[in-house]
Order: C-alpha cells, then structure tokens, then sequence
C-alpha cells in the first residue's frame, strides 16, 4: 500500500505529511520511495551492474531527447550511472560480479543486487520485504550491516521479515502482526517480553 501496489480500504499513507495512497506507483517512487520484493524481481538475461543502472532512471537529469541523440550530456551521464552502479555493487559485496547476469547469481547474491537497484534510486525510504529469506547466517549478517549503514544515512527503512534476530538487531521500533493482527508494538526490548509475542513468535524456552 505504501508503494501504490494496493489501495487501501481505509486510512491514509502519509509521506512527509503528504497523502500519496491515492498516487500511481510511479508517482509514489519519483517521491523517494524504493523498494525490494518478496519475489526476486530482476531482469534476469541483465547484467548485475545493468540492473542496477535501471534503479537510477528515476535520478537521471538529461532529457529523453538528449539520450536518443546521444549528446554529450548524456553520455556523461551513462558514464556517472555506470561508476555509480559500481559504488553500489561494491557496498554489497558484488563488485567482481558486476558483468555477470542476474541468472547465473546465487539466490542471495540475487537479493542483494535488488537492494543495489533500490539505493540506486537514492530513496528517502527504503521497503524491505523479506530481504533476507534464502540467505546463509553471512549474507544475512552482510545485510544487516547494510541496513544499519543505509539507516545512518538519514534514509527510513521500512523492514518486513521473518527473522527475528535481524529484526531484533536492526531495527529501532517494531510491529508485530499475527494472522494480520498487531499484536505488539514498541522498542526491540519492550516488544521481546510481550507475551503475546513470545507465544507467537519467540516460544516460552520451556
């Protein structure tokens, strides 16, 4: 609903206090907001660093016109998205994969460069949904680490996921939904001694 994916039944969505639930995804992005999908979403026969650059159509400058004359402007603008692309894939760990096509990255490899394509957009809130799931306990870590840096940044992230230690780590505030309901809300520390989340989620340890 954030995104413009879905509209909602009630309520507002609101960004900066401005209301965008009723905006176009398009419209909702070019706001500043990117995000990942549950569902890796790349193009699959693109190389790593060219999806990437496709992340970045929403923070280019030169016209259409110029780019299908191909002026100078925007050729120098291809070489930026280009270097940029590669900042991008060496924050996450995939430099040396960059000509590679997303088909032949690992499935966490993969995930990874869709959080690349996302920065690409240089979001002023980032939606993560289950960036980690398939990931071996050293990618999830290199992701965490990820996280906390776009964080630092002054960027919101917005995380859904199911493990609970990444969430529990990374996270300043959080909300916990069973079967569609909050059944908690609050700081990481508050939010681990709810009962109703140990039972859901945490388990009594007996």
């Amino acid at each position: 609903m954030i995104s413009g994916l879905l509209s909602p039944t009630g309520g507002a969505v609101r960004l900066s206090g401005r209301e965008i639930q009723a905006l176009p995804p398009h419209r909702i992005a070019a706001l500043g907001v990117a995000r990942t999908f549950q569902n890796i979403r790349l193009f699959q026969d693109l190389s790593a660093r060219d999806n990437v650059i496709v992340g970045e159509h929403l923070v280019r400058k030169a016209s259409l016109a110029a780019r299908l004359l191909v002026l100078p402007s925007s050729r120098a603008e291809e070489r930026g998205a280009r270097a940029r692309a590669g900042e991008l894939l060496e924050r996450i760990g995939l430099a040396e994969r960059a000509r590679e096509r997303a088909r032949n990255l690992s499935y966490g490899e993969q995930r990874r460069v869709e959080i690349a394509r996302a920065l690409a957009a240089e979001p002023r809130l980032l939606l993560l949904d289950e960036p980690t799931a398939g990931m071996n306990p050293v990618e999830v870590q290199a992701v965490a680490a990820l996280i906390r840096s776009v964080a630092a940044e002054g960027r919101s992230v917005l995380l859904i996921e199911h493990n609970v230690k990444l969430v529990m780590d990374v996270c300043d505030r959080i909300t916990v939904l069973d079967f569609g309901k909050v059944i908690a809300e609050g700081t990481p520390a508050a939010v681990a001694k709810d009962p109703a989340v140990i039972a859901a989620y945490l388990g009594s340890g007996s």
